[in-house]
């Protein structure tokens, strides 16, 4: 009997060292929201936006962060709580909930990037209110606008492959997967494409046919899986796309014809 309660004495401490080892780790994750929503919540937009990315504040002037905040009931912010926190090398995220000074409670999701040795807010995906179908909805495109995500994905790859250099391709990428990888790491991934020309022109125009996706895979990343039907070849492929300010960016691609 003495060694079972040893041993569930030692479940729980590993249990209660791995908590306290993820909010540890996260602790820089919450700072930096907390600064920003409380920033959000003095409408102080100057201090707020010293928490956002570069990316972020690229895609996203003073003028729509206000509408998104003041849209999102944001802009009363009181208090913030953290139900799910994730950190790896370079991405962190937190799902959780801002209640706001009349009571209303928002659930919401943050992402986060390292920019000089600070953690800043990559992307906030809050929920439509209203009905909604399926775990995740809530920040996932529509199936006609994954769609076009593909469709447009595809144009843009298959107008560098015609060019013979990736140059546009890598241009119609998110910011991060830019600074990641060089042109050069571009021309190395892609360029076997660019003997199949024939293929990609046989595709041009076409809608894709997908399965579109219902929920967003770790750290907010949105996985769309389909193929393009050609005369006589086929396209299949896999992009992922991130949430850079308020549009889904690139932040992967794969293909293969057969």
């Amino acid at each position: 009997m003495k060694t079972v309660l040893k041993v569930i004495i030692g479940i729980a401490g590993v249990i209660v060292l791995g908590v306290a080892a993820i909010f540890y780790f996260t602790s820089a994750l919450v700072a930096t929201a907390d600064g920003f929503f409380q920033a959000v919540g003095r409408q102080d937009m100057a201090a707020a936006r010293g928490y956002l990315a570069e990316d972020f504040k690229a895609n996203t002037d003073d003028a729509a962060l206000r509408a998104f905040l003041s849209r999102s009931a944001l802009l009363h912010f009181k208090e913030a709580s953290w139900s799910n926190r994730q950190v790896s090398v370079g991405r962190g995220e937190l799902r959780g909930s801002i209640t706001t000074d009349s009571g209303g409670v928002v659930p919401i999701t943050l992402t986060f990037v390292k920019e000089n040795d600070a953690w800043k807010i990559y992307s906030i995906q809050k929920p439509t209110a209203g009905a909604l179908s399926g775990e995740g909805a809530d920040a996932v495109p529509t199936p006609a606008e994954q769609v076009a995500l593909a469709r447009r994905t595809m144009d843009d790859f298959a107008e560098s492959v015609r060019a013979g250099n990736m140059q546009h391709f890598r241009a119609s990428t998110s910011q991060l997967w830019q600074k990641q990888f060089p042109l050069q790491k571009f021309e190395d991934a892609f360029g076997s494409a660019y003997g199949m020309k024939s293929a990609f022109d046989a595709i041009a125009g076409q809608q894709p046919e997908l399965e579109p996706a219902s929920a967003l895979a770790k750290h907010g990343v949105l996985l769309i899986e389909g193929s393009f039907a050609g005369k006589s070849d086929k396209v299949d492929f896999d992009a992922k796309y991130i949430l850079e300010g308020a549009d889904w960016k690139l932040i992967g691609f794969h293909f293969k014809i057969w």
